[in-house]
């Protein structure tokens, strides 16, 4: 079964400096019948003015995800994580019992066009932590790659969930052919371009949910970002 998540049909936030579209319910966009979708608790696509941000705030029991479509955004919590994180670097971090953080356009002349994610944890209560890397875009190229997944597993960051993110940038006219596993429910969000997998055509900030699908195929209409989230099943 394949449900689609349109663009359009997300709630929208414009607050001058912000810009944010919002997958799921989240500040005063509120719809109950999207609360998440299992442990994916939100995406939202952000988009912030120059020089402006998220000044210091809290979290906890959250895993967070920072992925940078354009620009460059300036993070800095509690921790003493500090870093900028730019297009092909992601940023995963664990706010366990407790972190303050702030996030910020780093420039003072060009927006900056993010999506953050949140995932809630298995386990509560950890130590605060933080990660950031640079993807490897080559393989990203050639199909679905693992980069975010349980303690034990082979991928560049570890997630306190029974959860995983394959990210792919295929080209226009690239076909993918990824394998889903058994039992679980898998959530893709269009990143950038547009992919299409029959009967469906996805552009950017739209999404599908499968579930008791064996594979997913696509075909990238355009230059694409792909983000594809295997979660718990229901």
């Amino acid at each position: 079964m394949i449900t689609t998540r349109l663009a359009g049909q997300r709630g929208h936030a414009e607050h001058g400096w912000l810009d944010s579209w919002h997958t799921f319910s989240f500040g005063d966009f509120r719809d109950p019948r999207w609360m998440g979708y299992g442990e994916l608790r939100v995406i939202n696509e952000d988009r912030v003015a120059p020089g402006a941000g998220f000044p210091p705030h809290s979290h906890s029991d959250m895993e967070i995800i920072s992925y940078v479509l354009e620009g460059a955004l300036r993070h800095r919590d509690s921790t003493g994580g500090g870093s900028v994180i730019r297009p092909g670097e992601v940023q995963l971090m664990t706010a366990g019992r407790g972190i303050s953080h702030s996030e910020m356009n780093n420039s003072p002349t060009e927006p900056v066009h993010f999506l953050q994610i949140w995932i809630v944890p298995s386990t509560r209560g950890v130590a605060p932590g933080y990660q950031q890397k640079a993807l490897d875009q080559a393989a990203l190229r050639g199909g679905f790659c693992k980069i975010i997944a349980p303690d034990g597993e082979e991928a560049p960051f570890r997630i306190y969930q029974d959860a995983r993110l394959f990210v792919a940038w295929p080209g226009a006219g690239q076909a993918l052919r990824q394998p889903l596993a058994a039992g679980r429910r898998h959530y893709l969000h269009v990143a950038k371009g547009a992919v299409r997998s029959s009967p469906l055509e996805l552009r950017a900030g739209d999404a599908a949910m499968l579930e008791n699908e064996s594979n997913l195929e696509l075909t990238a209409d355009q230059a694409a970002e792909l983000l594809l989230f295997e979660l718990p099943g229901s």
